[in-house]
């Protein structure tokens, strides 16, 4: 069974830069993402990415600020963010799953999930 164990995270000011890690065990599965969810709101793909790292996907909101990386030597992967913005204050989770291409962007197809960290930033 894989498990997921997330680090990182905090508060920090605007324009700054923040690394959250992902330590996988217990397999491998094909897709590695990050999910953030704000109260009351929906969780949201942040980045995806296949296991090889040859595919990755960045949303829109953080194309360009954010990037999705794997370090198979170390097995965990990781999420570089920068220049946050308030609007990217929410908690955070890595997951992993085996979904099918098209479905990659959907949480409900992620089998492992990490428990969660909070990144605020304030303006």
């Amino acid at each position: 069974q894989v498990q997921l164990v997330e680090s990182g995270g905090g508060l920090v000011q605007a324009g700054d830069s923040l690394r959250l890690s992902c330590a996988t065990s217990g397999g491998t599965m094909r897709w590695l993402a990050w999910f953030r969810q704000a109260p009351g709101k929906e969780r949201q793909v942040v980045a995806a990415m296949g296991w090889t790292g040859t595919t990755r996907y960045h949303a829109d909101a953080v194309k360009g600020r954010f990037s999705i990386s794997i370090d198979n030597t170390k097995q965990q992967f990781s999420l570089e963010m920068n220049n946050l913005k308030p609007q990217d204050t929410c908690t955070y989770f890595c997951a992993a799953g085996n979904p099918i291409t098209s479905a990659v962007l959907d949480p409900a197809v992620y089998r492992a999930w990490g428990q969660g960290t909070q990144v605020t930033v304030s303006s």
